[in-house]
């Protein structure tokens, strides 16, 4: 980090009072929540949020000179750059409308049903569009305005895909990345996108754009061919000018994120941890089998699916609240989108369903948590389940799945896992399974349920093998090398 005096670039606002930084992230949220100070792990009024991004991303900036840059929360509130747990951050102010059009309305009610093949039906509005290119017009002009001369910029994710092409001209010098977390559809799924010329064109501004899956990023490449008439060479896209030329060459490449797995690993052995995993297994009433569910209350989940699977098998007495369990963690989510709400209710009313139907004064079929829990009783949970059922009908990873598997010190455990999410393609010893397929869920289960020690062993220690020398440190590696990696032309 420079402390700059340095003249304003090209493009953007004068930098005579701004930080400058060689690395910089950016991200729709912030790494940070407001808290009461007198609240646990709260730090001059913030605390460290949860969430797949930030597990992934804070590890790597603390040990980084760098910024990251991002909404903090709050609307209709301008903050001042601030730092916490190591970190410099710089706030992007966004308005009530803002998150009404630009996050609720374009990110989640368009953009993430069509990348999670049209599970729910998007939406199409001219104003949400509108106000999803001025928001990312703010962000471009935030990193614009404090990024070092040469800089490495790592835009996150899909509420800002404009970002790459409007830094890119406001900043030619930067070097500068993208990741998807989220899942990319095949170009007949986004073809339905109005301003799909415009969101292909945007993330072309990247010189290397990340994705989940090798299909996300063929799915990718496919469309900027189609939507574009790009040409694609292997991985490579040919970006050209309005007169013809190339101007520059954006590469498409996999890189499946991980987690913190020393974090995990650490906790999972923590005597205090492990007495927490008893006590939750002694409060269900000691079944023999716990099985856990742990997601955002999201209908990209699957949830559900597995309630239904759940459900059948205890009426036809394959299980028994004598001697199972099942815990559902569904953490709030989206509360003031519609289709949310309506998943809430249809959840909470087949929970109460099962449960008035099942439970009887010594046993509870499922217990059902919306809630969100710290790390620490996550990994309580992960010890306490003999069981790990992720059901996702489309998800880019589930990292969930991963620090399941992590938390398995002793090789033991089963993880029943959906072949639609991400993680399938590294944990393939789980039990692989179509969630719609209810049947086959079902058999899934109860495979799980009665698996031998020595496959569950055998299954779990290749599992835990793939993650722990696959950690979110080395994704980033992996990534922010790549990106800094020379591209040979061949405009032949």
């Amino acid at each position: 980090m420079e402390a700059s005096a340095r003249a304003g670039h090209a493009g953007s606002e004068p930098a005579q009072t701004a930080e400058l930084y060689d690395f910089m992230v950016v991200s729709n949220r912030l790494p940070v929540d407001r808290c009461s100070p007198d609240e646990s792990g709260c730090e001059d009024g913030w605390r460290r949020s949860p969430g797949g991004l930030v597990t992934a991303l804070a590890p790597m900036m603390t040990k980084t000179d760098g910024a990251w840059v991002g909404w903090h929360g709050a609307p209709d509130e301008t903050l001042a750059p601030f730092s916490h747990g190591g970190i410099d951050l710089v706030p992007v102010q966004l308005s009530t409308q803002d998150i009404e059009l630009f996050y609720e309305g374009f990110s989640n009610a368009t953009i993430w049903p069509l990348y999670h093949d049209v599970i729910a039906a998007p939406e199409f509005h001219r104003t949400w569009w509108d106000s999803y290119r001025k928001v990312n017009k703010r962000f471009a002009d935030a990193v614009a305005r404090h990024a070092a001369p040469r800089a490495t910029v790592w835009v996150q994710d899909y509420q800002l895909q404009l970002v790459p092409k409007m830094l890119r001209e406001l900043r030619p010098d930067l070097k500068i990345g993208f990741f998807n977390h989220i899942p990319f559809p095949p170009p007949e799924i986004f073809a339905q996108l109005p301003w799909r010329q415009a969101i292909i064109d945007g993330l072309l501004g990247a010189d290397l754009v990340g994705f989940q899956r090798s299909s996300d990023a063929g799915n990718f490449m496919r469309s900027a061919r189609r939507f574009l008439g790009a040409s694609v060479k292997q991985q490579q896209i040919h970006v050209k000018g309005s007169d013809g030329q190339t101007t520059h060459i954006a590469r498409a490449q996999a890189f499946p994120i991980s987690i913190d797995v020393k974090q995990i690993s650490e906790l999972a052995q923590q005597p205090e941890i492990i007495e927490r995993a008893r006590q939750i297994r002694q409060d269900l009433g000691n079944p023999k089998t716990v099985l856990l569910g742990v997601d955002r209350l999201d209908y990209t989940k699957g949830i559900r699916h597995r309630l239904k699977a759940y459900a059948e098998l205890l009426a036809d007495g394959k299980v028994t609240v004598e001697d199972a369990a099942l815990i559902q963690v569904a953490s709030p989510s989206r509360e003031r989108v519609e289709q949310y709400r309506i998943l809430r209710e249809e959840v909470e009313g087949t929970v109460g369903h099962i449960n008035g139907t099942y439970d009887t004064i010594q046993n509870t079929a499922l217990r059902y948590l919306h809630h969100s829990y710290p790390v620490q009783e996550m990994v309580a949970l992960y010890l306490a389940a003999d069981v790990m059922l992720v059901t996702a009908l489309r998800d880019g990873m589930n990292l969930v799945a991963k620090e399941y598997v992590t938390a398995r010190t002793n090789n033991d455990g089963a993880l029943v896992l959906s072949e639609f999410a991400g993680a399938a393609d590294q944990l393939k010893q789980a039990l692989l399974i179509n969630p719609h397929d209810i049947d086959g869920l079902k058999a899934a289960i109860m495979k799980a349920v009665h698996m031998q020690p020595a496959e569950a062993g055998r299954r779990m220690r290749s599992m835990r093998k793939q993650i722990l020398h696959h950690d979110v440190d080395l994704w980033s590696a992996d990534f922010l090398a790549a990106l800094e990696e020379k591209v040979i032309r061949d405009d032949s």
